[in-house]
């Protein structure tokens, strides 16, 4: 997939708030006692804030004039700010409780996602927007909405205690204060659509320049070898400023925030000075003043952070958005529910076609063919031929759009995909290794039996490499096993197939790679391998498959010949041209 693009964030200018009501069965069910511990904690901490200013109507109505005892105020502020900083202290506890066991179980479910969904999934999205929507998105955006939340019901329960008190003391000073309320949500309402808008931009733009990296991580010698540092770096300068200019953009919408808000409660802050000052002349004692004027400014924390929580909100929804996708709008593979165990390894394709989307010609177009139990077939033929297209049909990596592929006389539609893909065992010329032991990337947790294990590192000519290890089978391999010989790489393969044992072999490229001395060890290995299983051969070095039982040559998708080497040979037909070709023969 190319970039600039793979992000594919879209451009989405509404909240969708059903992405909360999504999220609550992950922080709600399985924390349910967390949450009413940060509920009540909460409700203690907020309800707690008119309870300041109301020490100060009795301080300054009574206290100067010796009506309180000296030890009663300091007593009372110090008990007032230990009950809110406990129960804040609790309700934050409670809540990071909630947020992490509510991402174990959303992540499980996204990387189960990932391991169930079609194939189109990774041809849609490439690595880093995946990882970064698994590892680092859901984690942000879950925080954001969760923290934002209880923001909201924290800030919620204390504007209205605030509010309750300052109605208690004076209601039609309160009715002054209500006024801020509409302009207030207006504010909140335009500018949560805007930043829902950049947040689903910047996700994009951030998985853009995060794809950028990978790339020249992972082309570090074409880039330098080439020259091409400049380029890449003015690309990388390009969408780095894209991000910035979206961030400032996010800032100027969440700055004006606050200032329009200010300017409302000063408005109505000094409404209520003069009214109130209007009001002493009738008897409003200082103490009562001061209290209502205590609590008003109290009121404009929490209605900035209200005012506020647009910004954490739309980007926890724009983050959480790809979460939905993955798991809901993603589909998973689908089978049968045939299971008969271990297949006799007889394949047939009967007319198959597959046509991939955007191409106008068939990637396999009307293919007939047997593969016998025990034989090797070799697929050989030019650049796009359709020879990997009808490997990947037998583990059904894809599907046939027309015909049917059957395995032991049952379509591989009926059955099971995992006892379907329990027949085959796969060594392509590309091998990837995880960051585990030997041990375990060659049984890939698979039940562990010594015996075999070690009978499979002899026939895989691994032995004297894994004795040449101080660690041995216990050698973590580090980054796909880039410390190990391409030889080595491919032996690991090898002794990875012979682990699985299946009756049917997929051999892709598997020495194209390799020099001959590489070759020669890996060819003994496959030797071995082979043996009393079904073999699919797909190879572009002709001089690798000429023992093959059949071969098969494609071209743009159709079978175009078939027999043994030396048939074909004589025939010549376009088989005898690769192999002249190959030979350097006119």
């Amino acid at each position: 997939m190319g970039a600039p693009g793979p992000g594919g964030a879209g451009r989405v200018s509404r909240i969708d708030f059903s992405a909360v009501r999504w999220l609550a069965p992950y922080f709600g069910r399985a924390s349910a006692r967390f949450w009413a511990v940060a509920a009540l904690a909460t409700i203690v901490s907020s309800a707690a804030e008119p309870l300041l200013p109301a020490m100060l109507k009795p301080l300054l109505d009574r206290g100067f004039r010796g009506g309180l005892e000296l030890w009663m105020v300091p007593a009372a502020l110090l008990l007032l700010f230990a009950v809110r900083g406990l129960a804040g202290f609790v309700a934050d506890l409670a809540m990071a409780r909630i947020t992490q066991d509510g991402l174990l179980a959303l992540r499980r479910d996204m990387f189960d996602r990932l391991l169930d969904a079609r194939l189109s999934l990774f041809a849609q999205q490439n690595a880093t927007t995946l990882s970064n929507t698994v590892v680092f998105e859901v984690q942000t955006g879950s925080m954001l909405l969760v923290n934002a939340v209880m923001g909201l019901v924290k800030d919620t329960i204390a504007l209205l205690a605030l509010l309750g008190y300052l109605f208690y003391l004076n209601w039609r000073l309160t009715l002054i204060v209500f006024l801020i309320v509409p302009g207030v949500a207006v504010i909140i309402r335009v500018a949560s659509r805007r930043l829902f808008a950049i947040a689903r931009s910047t996700q994009g733009a951030t998985n853009d320049l995060a794809y950028v990296v990978e790339e020249n991580v992972l082309a570090v010698r074409v880039v330098r070898l080439h020259g091409a540092q400049q380029p890449q770096a003015r690309r990388f300068a390009g969408l780095s400023e894209s991000l910035r200019r979206l961030a400032m953009k996010t800032a100027v919408a969440s700055a004006a925030v606050t200032p329009l808000t200010h300017m409302m409660a000063a408005a109505a802050l000094s409404a209520v000075i003069c009214i109130a000052l209007w009001q002493s002349r009738g008897g409003l004692t200082i103490g009562t003043f001061a209290a209502f004027i205590t609590a008003m400014l109290m009121l404009i924390a929490p209605i900035k952070r209200l005012s506020e929580a647009a910004n954490p909100i739309s980007r926890g929804l724009a983050a959480v958005q790809r979460a939905i996708d993955l798991v809901e709008h993603t589909p998973a593979e689908s089978g049968g529910t045939y299971a008969p165990g271990r297949a006799r390894g007889h394949i047939e394709l009967r007319n198959v076609t597959v046509r991939y989307r955007g191409d106008t010609a068939p990637a396999l177009d009307r293919v007939n063919l047997t593969l016998e139990p025990g034989r090797t077939i070799a697929l050989v033929g030019p650049s796009g031929s359709g020879k990997t297209t009808l490997a990947n049909l037998l583990p059904r990596f894809i599907a046939a759009d027309e015909g049917a592929v059957l395995l032991d006389g049952r379509d591989v539609a009926e059955w099971s995909l995992p006892a379907l893909r329990e027949q085959f065992a796969l060594v392509s010329q590309d091998v990837v290794m995880f960051n585990q032991t030997l041990a375990a990337n060659i049984t890939l947790d698979a039940p562990l039996d010594p015996a075999r294990l070690q009978r499979c590192i002899e026939a895989a000519n691994l032995a004297d490499v894994l004795q040449a290890l101080p660690q041995g089978l216990e050698t973590v391999t580090g980054h796909n096993a880039t410390q190990l010989s391409g030889g080595q790489r491919q032996r690991l393969a090898i002794a990875r197939a012979l682990y699985k044992d299946a009756p049917v072999l997929i051999l892709d490229e598997a020495t194209s790679a390799l020099d001959a001395a590489s070759e020669r060890l890996v060819q003994e290995a496959l030797q071995r391998l082979m043996a009393g299983r079904t073999t699919l051969v797909i190879a572009h070095r002709l001089s690798t498959i000429e023992h093959a039982d059949q071969l098969v040559v494609l071209d743009q998708g159709r079978i175009v010949e078939t027999g043994t080497h030396q048939e074909l040979l004589s025939r010549g037909g376009l088989y005898a041209s690769l192999h002249a070709l190959q030979r350097g023969q006119p």
